[in-house]
């Protein structure tokens, strides 16, 4: 029988952010960092360098199933959980 083999998977969430808003938002990206990093996982945010307040966030963890469990209880989301995407082995 063959080993299932976990493969890291993420989420990609984009937001736009007003200037007013930037301040909360930072704020609230650091607590998702740190409730995702509690769970095991790893979460990213980029600001598209041209425009200011367009934010990438990316939502990392080792498996599937441990990403989609800590999706389920993230703190204002952290990507969809029907876009899941799975790292592909090059070999």
């Amino acid at each position: 029988m063959a080993k299932k083999v976990d493969r890291r998977a993420l989420t990609i969430h984009r937001r736009i952010v007003t200037p007013g808003d930037r301040k909360k938002y930072l704020e609230r990206s650091r607590a998702r960092r740190d409730y995702f990093k509690r769970a095991n996982c790893n979460f990213w945010l980029f600001e598209e360098a041209a425009l200011p307040g367009a934010f990438v966030e990316f939502t990392e963890g080792p498996s599937r199933e441990v990403l989609d469990a800590a999706l389920a209880d993230a703190p204002e989301g952290g990507g969809d959980p029907n876009r899941v995407y799975q790292e592909v082995e090059l070999g």
